[in-house]
């Protein structure tokens, strides 16, 4: 799964809007909007680090890659 996918997969399982993260989160809709739609795929640390405060997560809960997706391995 793709970071914008988690993210708004999180966003409305905590019942959530994107504005409604974006306050609590600290940033802007607008980009909140386009990470959620893969347009912004590599957001800072910082915001990264945020949205997963509003959304009482890890980062690397954003991060991790979908378990039924193979990983990828070093050759």
């Amino acid at each position: 799964m793709a970071l914008g996918e988690t993210i708004k997969n999180l966003r409305q399982v905590t019942g959530l809007t994107q504005m409604q993260l974006a306050e609590k989160a600290g940033i802007d809709q607008g980009g909140l909007s386009r990470i959620e739609q893969g347009l912004k795929a590599n957001p800072t640390l910082e915001i990264l680090r945020r949205l997963a405060q509003a959304l009482g997560c890890r980062v690397a809960d954003l991060l991790e890659e979908d378990k039924e997706s193979p990983r990828k391995t070093a050759a």
